[in-house]
């Protein structure tokens, strides 16, 4: 790193209030003839389609199931908006099985299809793509598709959609959520200042009127017809028996009690925080007290927070972050999912990332794969490329990615063939959602 480098660094972290240490730890030492650390193996990689046009990912959990969906967009001058279902019951030999593709392709204006989660509900399995589509086109209010999944690898079936006439522009980022009343539930971000929360059983069995169920306010009261969220995430919080919403977006992140739908309660706000005005991707550790924060601008690192000041009641705002990590301080890192003590991240023009909060205020990476080799954009956003989306099977530790111009990629890590939370003296929670059982109950 040249002197004129370093100094940058080191006056960009001082005014963000980071750790230089555990800033510069984080950049990998690869080159293209060695693109990956010697402990990530490459199980796989499958092209899908033209540059920028792969969205996020999504890994059912069970080994029965060896199913991937990934959705397709159209970011670039090509592609197709849709989803695409990949077999996995060889990781190394992944095969696409369905193509679902939104009719009338040319019409269509907008990215298409971003968020995919799936969930099981009345022991059938279903899969939800959420959908953005501007005005001057067909379906401006359409928010998600949802599939039945139940019978892939024979079939794929549209079975509903869900419209936000009120909100248009659809659904950015989706989260599916078993919630502790045993209803799964869909959290959406929307065009308005609020998550919509849409209860999917009513959905699947055509009671549309009584889909939607709850809303999440952005802050105190999210008045403001240009607030807003990014991201978010929700899990149960074994301390205090309650269902939380983890959301980023206008001014910062957010968590809430959810217990109560109807009557959503702000348990702790991050705002105020240095270089951050508004909030992406917010993902809690399995007990809830450290939170990794994503925002989206080039240079930004992923922010640490300790909650543990708002859980005792000392405060309702955190401002000051524990730690920063990144790959590499002139790029950017994108979607993450914890495993504890390991964070998996999505590093755009990165690749995959996977670092280590042993100690939540020094965390240090320790593994990585580029899945992405060419050079930043120069006609789109320079950093907005490579590896988009993440997931992690917990049953045996298989890691998935979906890179926006590469493809399907899959990997082991060296020592990682599986997840649980007990391992590690933590609670069994991360995004991976048990169907058959509420949270809460296993006490």
């Amino acid at each position: 790193m040249s002197r004129r480098c370093l100094l940058s660094l080191i006056a960009l972290v001082a005014l963000a209030g980071w750790s230089a240490d555990a800033l510069a730890q984080g950049v990998p030492m690869w080159t293209p003839d060695k693109p990956g650390s010697d402990n990530i193996e490459v199980l796989s990689h499958l092209p899908l389609g033209p540059r920028l046009n792969v969205s996020d990912i999504e890994l059912e959990q069970e080994l029965s199931r060896p199913y991937a969906y990934v959705g397709r967009m159209v970011y670039g001058d090509a592609g197709e908006r849709g989803t695409d279902v990949i077999d996995l019951s060889d990781p190394s030999n992944p095969k696409v099985i369905h193509r679902w593709r939104i009719e009338d392709q040319d019409l269509h204006l907008g990215t298409g299809a971003m968020d995919v989660k799936y969930f099981k509900w009345n022991d059938r399995y279903y899969v939800v793509q959420s959908l953005q589509f501007r005005q001057g086109g067909p379906n401006p209010d359409l928010g998600a598709v949802v599939f039945d999944a139940t019978d892939l690898p024979e079939k794929f079936t549209e079975v509903a959609r869900i419209r936000a006439p009120e909100h248009p522009g659809g659904f950015h980022n989706i989260f599916m959520y078993k919630h502790s009343n045993g209803r799964p539930l869909l959290f959406t971000t929307v065009g308005g200042p609020y998550a919509h929360v849409y209860d999917m059983a009513n959905v699947v069995e055509g009671a549309m009127d009584d889909a939607l169920v709850a809303k999440v306010p952005v802050g105190d009261d999210g008045t403001s017809p240009f607030r807003g969220y990014h991201d978010m995430y929700a899990g149960w919080h074994d301390d205090t028996q309650s269902d939380r919403f983890y959301g980023g977006g206008t001014g910062g992140y957010y968590v809430y009690d959810v217990t109560d739908l109807e009557n959503p309660s702000l348990v702790v706000s991050l705002t105020g925080v240095s270089g951050v005005n508004f909030g992406h991707t917010f993902t809690p550790s399995p007990d809830g007290r450290y939170v990794i924060a994503e925002t989206e601008y080039q240079y930004a690192p992923l922010r640490i927070f300790d909650l543990q000041p708002a859980l005792e009641g000392e405060t309702k705002n955190i401002r000051q972050p524990i730690s920063a990590w990144t790959a590499d301080w002139r790029n950017l890192v994108h979607n993450h999912e914890v495993r504890w003590p390991y964070v998996f991240v999505s590093g755009y023009l990165d690749g995959l990332q996977v670092f280590s909060l042993m100690d939540p205020n020094n965390p240090v990476t320790v593994a990585y794969y580029d899945t992405y080799l060419g050079a930043p954009n120069a006609d789109r956003p320079a950093m907005f490329n490579g590896l988009f989306g993440v997931d992690v099977r917990n049953a045996d530790g298989l890691i998935v990615g979906s890179d926006m111009s590469t493809g399907f990629w899959a990997f082991r890590m060296e020592g990682f063939s599986g997840w649980s939370g007990a391992s590690w003296g933590m609670p069994e929670r991360s995004s991976a959602q048990d169907w058959d059982m509420s949270p809460g109950s296993e006490q």
